[in-house]
């Protein structure tokens, strides 16, 4: 037994030693660490920082402000030129200047004839000359009607045209009434 005191001894002289190594290595530990700096603060650089968030807000609120009222504005006129267009909508029709479809279909039938004429005098211009016969009363034939067929286009555009402006001329009217009222 007392081998086994002996040994009990030495094992606890040793855990004693490791024991007092730990502190002393905790006590280096402690010595060494640097204390944990807190930042300095400037006061003067936080107020600085606060007034420029304070301006960010009042501009970022005058920037909200403004889009809420270009909104409510380009509402408003959107609904006054719905208004205005249903009011000329609504326009007496009688007002309007009849358009002439007897003298426009009378047009096109010219222009529709013109256009039968040439492609008929163009034949006959092209058979003469693939059999190598050139007839002067067929070119003068052909050019009279191209000529004709220009005349009825133009007849015919000049009709279209008259009829635009007269749908449109009580559509401007309405308009133009509807600006004078606002």
């Amino acid at each position: 037994m007392t081998q086994i005191d002996e040994l009990q001894h030495r094992i606890t002289a040793a855990l004693d030693r490791v024991a007092q190594g730990v502190a002393r290595i905790e006590e280096r530990a402690a010595q060494a660490a640097p204390a944990p700096v807190t930042p300095e603060i400037d006061p003067e650089e936080v107020a600085r920082l606060r007034e420029a968030l304070e301006d960010e807000k009042l501009a970022n609120a005058q920037l909200e402000e403004r889009v809420r009222k270009l909104h409510e504005s380009h509402r408003e006129e959107l609904e006054a030129a719905r208004a205005a267009a249903a009011q000329a909508s609504e326009a007496p029709v009688a007002a309007a200047p009849s358009v002439d479809v007897a003298a426009l279909d009378l047009d096109m039938q010219r222009l529709r004839q013109s256009n039968e004429m040439l492609r008929a005098t163009n034949d006959e211009l092209r058979k003469a000359l693939a059999e190598n016969v050139g007839e002067p009363h067929l070119i003068n034939k052909a050019m009279l009607a191209e000529l004709e067929g220009l005349r009825a286009a133009r007849a015919v555009e000049a009709a279209e045209t008259r009829a635009i402006i007269a749908s449109l001329d009580p559509l401007l009217a309405a308009a133009a009434q509807s600006e004078e009222v606002n």
